[in-house]
């Protein structure tokens, strides 16, 4: 039976969506943006803040599933501009202690919030 995952830690869906559903040993966690879970707000900054916010906030809903970043076995990211691959890459690569998941990443036309550069979901595993 799928178990619903939320944390205050992260912010809250906007819509009809979970931040993360496990299903067996699998966790499937909803596109994350940067928004700052204490304020609420987009956090300040460019490509680089933004991607580590958006880091912190898959970490957190991880963790509140009991895992950890390093359970990640596939992650997508969206880019509205694919310029920003390298900067992205940089913080990305920064949060992961052992060996990288499989990843995607598509530029996009525009993401859901105003001012949002980045969006990354992703797949862990127990």
């Amino acid at each position: 039976m799928a178990k619903i995952i939320h944390t205050d830690r992260a912010p809250g869906a906007v819509g009809p969506y979970s931040q993360a559903v496990a299903l067996n040993d699998l966790l499937f966690v909803s596109g994350q943006i940067p928004i700052d879970p204490a304020t609420g707000q987009l956090v300040e900054g460019g490509v680089e803040q933004q991607t580590e916010q958006v880091m912190k906030n898959l970490r957190a809903i991880i963790e509140a599933a009991g895992l950890t970043l390093d359970n990640i076995v596939k992650a997508t990211i969206f880019l509205v501009d694919i310029e920003d691959f390298g900067a992205v890459n940089q913080v990305y690569q920064s949060f992961f202690s052992g060996d990288y998941p499989a990843r995607s990443c598509v530029a996009v036309r525009e993401l859901p919030k105003k001012g949002v550069r980045v969006e990354i979901e992703a797949i862990a595993g127990r």
